[in-house]
């Protein structure tokens, strides 16, 4: 769990200089929700103080990174701590965040349960071919070669 979030903006994700992208991630909300909100209070509120705001965030936040501040100096693949033999955690991207309310970021439920049903059929069958290897003839005789 994050207790401290920093606000960045992400020009990756921006379609201008990425600030909207930038709040919509520091709240966890939808980019388009962040961009209409926007778009909205420019039209119907004092334009030139939301425009303002937006080019002042544009110079004052700091793009963000692609790495993230603590993998900086750590090559990708050894970021991951290995527990046990073989095992490891599985990066921040690769975790599903279910939304619970329209305006959250993340997936819908539909979507979250569909890439995990997919993620275990890959493991699924990943397992299956450790396992006919493990019972296979060609095992015993490279433990058995090894063992000499």
């Amino acid at each position: 769990m994050k207790t401290h979030k920093d606000l960045y903006r992400d020009p990756e994700k921006g379609k201008i200089a990425g600030v909207c992208a930038g709040l919509a991630d520091y709240f966890g909300m939808e980019l388009w929700l962040v961009r209409i909100i926007f778009v909205s209070a420019f039209f119907l509120t004092a334009g030139t103080f939301v425009l303002v705001s937006y080019v002042a965030a544009w110079f004052i936040l700091e793009k963000k990174d692609a790495v993230p501040k603590a993998n900086r100096d750590v090559p990708f693949q050894t970021s991951f701590k290995k527990h046990g033999k073989g095992w490891h955690n599985t990066p921040e991207e690769d975790k599903v965040v279910v939304k619970s309310k329209i305006w959250q970021a993340g997936e819908p439920p539909k979507q979250a349960f569909f890439d995990i049903q997919q993620r275990f059929a890959k493991n699924e069958s990943r397992l299956r071919k450790v396992e006919s290897y493990v019972t296979s003839a060609e095992f015993q005789l490279n433990r058995e070669i090894n063992q000499l």
